[in-house]
């Protein structure tokens, strides 16, 4: 009997030990987009600073973003359409269309990447560099902003690739959806930020 009652008190530790972590991811969560989102502004202050400096001495370059942002910007938000529909899934337990909608937030995720990276191409085809010889502050603020956004979206890729293969194996039957919700508040994040940090070059310049 004392075995038995150790090894439920074993049981009981582990699941309220289980229940604590669970209790504090979401709050984890949201102090670090918090930090995310003080970095982002950050970056935003430092090209506004920057750009009112150069704008009085005539050395502010002005030129348009290229039109991958723009394709890249309604990708972002058929992502944020997709992972909606993955999270009602989870919620009303259908695993099948969960995977699928999982997927294609998946794949647009990587295609956003896709034309970020033409974005950039574009521009440096237009002469518009990062560094170097030839550069101007106006284009390095730009490339600087937009490979912060990214570096943080493969981070919500990597989070969606983890969430997926979990979604596959089964692993958020029966109401345990939260590595979903997490998943699905980081990318609504990312996809947030974008769009305003998107609205923020377009029509700062």
């Amino acid at each position: 009997m004392g075995l038995k009652n150790d090894m439920a008190m074993q049981k009981d530790s582990v699941t309220l030990l289980k229940e604590q972590r669970q209790g504090a991811a979401k709050p984890l969560l949201w102090i670090g987009m918090a930090s995310m989102f003080m970095a982002f502004a950050g970056l935003a202050s430092g090209y506004i600073v920057s750009r009112s400096s150069l704008l009085e001495r005539e050395n502010w370059l002005e030129f348009a973003l290229p039109n991958y942002f723009y394709y890249s910007t309604a990708v972002i938000l058929l992502s944020s359409l997709s992972m909606f529909f993955a999270l009602q899934a989870a919620r009303k337990n259908d695993s099948n269309k969960l995977t699928i909608a999982l997927t294609i937030t998946l794949v647009l995720g990587l295609a956003f990447g896709v034309l970020q990276v033409l974005g950039w191409q574009s521009l440096y085809a237009g002469g518009i560099f990062f560094t170097g010889e030839g550069s101007n502050p106006a284009g390095s603020w730009v490339y600087a902003i937009t490979s912060f956004h990214l570096a943080h979206m493969i981070g919500g890729i990597v989070t969606l690739l983890v969430t997926l293969i979990k979604a596959s194996m089964g692993k958020y039957a029966n109401g345990a959806i939260l590595g979903v919700e997490l998943a699905a508040i980081f990318w609504h994040f990312l996809d947030l930020v974008w769009i305003c940090l998107f609205l923020f070059l377009l029509f700062i310049r």
